[in-house]
């Protein structure tokens, strides 16, 4: 299993930042993928995404903070991340944390974690874009 964090400085407000934030956003502006279907349940929102032939089911859960979600299907052996805000200045500092791991040698394990930072990079870069 690897782990990987970004975050970023948005120049906007974390009220703002709280409303943009939701579980289409963040699948949306990672890039990877297409949201196919959003659903609420008791356990959390669950978000069907695909593209190319892969398809994933995730569930978020909402924090006071953030956002908080796994991958429930697909391709990895285990994906979990949290998107958290907090107030900075005049603005806020979103993070992104993720631990992702594969099937098979540590080496993939890193290779999907550098995919994954890329994946962080856009959805905090989109998010921005969004406030």
């Amino acid at each position: 299993m690897a782990e990987v964090e970004v975050s970023r400085f948005v120049a906007a407000k974390p009220p703002v930042v709280a409303r943009v934030l939701t579980p289409e956003t963040v699948v949306d502006c990672e890039g990877s993928f297409d949201v196919r279907e959003v659903r609420e349940t008791e356990e959390g929102t669950l978000v069907a995404a695909g593209r190319a032939g892969v398809e994933l089911l995730f569930r978020f859960e909402s924090r006071e903070d953030g956002l908080a979600y796994e991958q429930l299907e697909g391709p990895l052996e285990a994906l979990r991340t949290t998107v958290t805000y907090a107030p900075e200045n005049e603005g806020t500092r979103l993070t992104a944390r993720s631990t992702v791991a594969v099937r098979g040698p540590g080496a993939l394990s890193r290779l999907a974690a550098w995919k994954r930072k890329g994946e962080l990079r856009r959805a905090l870069a989109g998010i921005e874009t969004r406030c």
